[in-house]
């Protein structure tokens, strides 16, 4: 258990009060105000600097083999995700690649991407299984994803994707996939401890709201929240069935319309909106930000690490990204990867929010205004890293 932790003199995003003091003990904050007694405590003067909740990256696929890094010289060609997904590229070109991979040779593939992520501040992070596309290969993604947390300081949130795309050996049709391979290695996964939730890609390219259905309520069955890829690269028709079971997440979201932001508006939905897979595949339709505001709807932000259409592990540029080409104002984009991504991973309360009672998941940064985080790139400031209440970086 981490020492008694006191930090003075902290700087508070978005707020105007005097410089405070965070009590930290067994992991959790304990109190948050000016004058904090010492006694028994580490002190370490943050000098004014900002303080923020340890960030959140709540979309990833990091855990996987290979690269696709071709896919993107064929897109600077011309082709559109579409048309590689149909030559046999995309999500089923990093099938072979991630299950010639044991657990332990993909998290050895993956950490360098995670600790990219962890010297930014990240300290929960969101991994997707999705690449294996067979009963134990995918299993295999979230053994690795579980082991994480014992060779890094991180919060490893799992989530079973194995309605991702089809796979190119699999004979049969879509509908006996779900049943035969993503429902009966849920069932396996949840036996097995490693799935905290269940996503699925909704598409013209991958499943139909209706192909989805019955996996969704087998996680229901099982007491797992579900989330979904939905609109993305069309009007797919997936947020009604993820508004009716309630997700945590809509993901992606660009071509959603006023009918689907009412939806999980009324379902208390997060939307979470992956700027780098819209750059890197040169997108143009752009999520429904101003609706979303208006409707209340909460919004993320995530990396959407993976090895195609977003090889991205900064959730900083991620948020410059979300400002920039999105829209976000600087205190959306900073909720967006707390106390919002925390939403949408169901962790609501307990990480992205600095209030006594929550985990002591901090981030120390070498600015004073929250502006300076998101609208500078290539730009490192984390001075230090809090998790559970100990210092890991800096």
């Amino acid at each position: 258990m981490s020492d008694p932790i006191l930090l003075k003199n902290a700087r508070l995003a978005f707020d105007v009060a005097d410089l405070v003091d965070i009590s930290m003990r067994g992991g959790g904050i304990t109190a948050i105000g000016t004058g904090l007694a010492q006694d028994g405590h580490e002190i370490l003067d943050c000098e004014g600097r900002l303080v923020t909740p340890g960030l959140i990256d709540c979309h990833t696929h990091i855990i996987h083999g290979g690269d696709r890094s071709g896919e993107f010289e064929m897109r600077l060609e011309g082709a559109t995700y579409q048309d590689i997904a149909r030559a046999g590229g995309g999500i089923v070109s990093s099938v072979a690649a991630t299950r010639a991979l044991d657990p332990e040779a993909l998290v050895a593939a993956s950490l360098s991407r995670i600790d990219a992520l962890l010297c930014e501040g990240v300290t929960t992070l969101e991994i997707k299984s999705g690449y294996g596309l067979s009963i134990e290969s995918e299993l295999n993604m979230l053994r690795a994803a579980r082991r994480v947390e014992a060779l890094r300081p991180v919060r490893v949130v799992t989530t079973w994707l194995a309605a991702h795309a089809m796979p190119k050996d699999f004979d049969g049709s879509k509908t006996d996939y779900i049943h035969d391979v993503a429902i009966v290695g849920l069932r396996a996964a949840h036996a097995e401890g490693l799935v905290d939730a269940v996503d699925a890609f909704c598409e013209s390219i991958a499943f139909s709201a209706e192909d989805i259905r019955p996996l969704f309520e087998v996680a229901q069955e099982l007491g797992l929240p579900v989330k979904l890829h939905t609109e993305q690269l069309t009007r797919s028709g997936g947020t009604a069935l993820a508004a009716e079971f309630g997700a945590l997440s809509v993901d992606h979201f660009e071509y959603a319309g006023e009918a689907e932001v009412a939806a999980i508006a009324a379902s208390g939905t997060v939307a979470v909106l992956l700027p780098g897979a819209y750059y890197m595949l040169g997108e143009t339709q752009k999520p429904p930000v101003a609706v979303l505001r208006k409707a209340g709807v909460p919004m993320a932000l995530a990396t959407d690490c993976n090895p195609g259409t977003s090889p991205l592990s900064s959730l900083l540029t991620t948020m410059n990204m979300g400002a920039v080409l999105f829209g976000l104002t600087v205190r959306e984009c900073l909720d967006a990867v707390t106390v919002h991504a925390a939403q949408a991973l169901g962790r609501a309360g307990e990480i992205g929010v600095l209030k006594p009672g929550a985990a002591a998941d901090l981030a120390v940064w070498d600015v004073e205004r929250p502006a300076q985080l998101v609208g500078r790139l290539g730009h490192h400031p984390l001075h230090k890293r809090i998790f559970k209440g100990a210092v890991t970086h800096g």
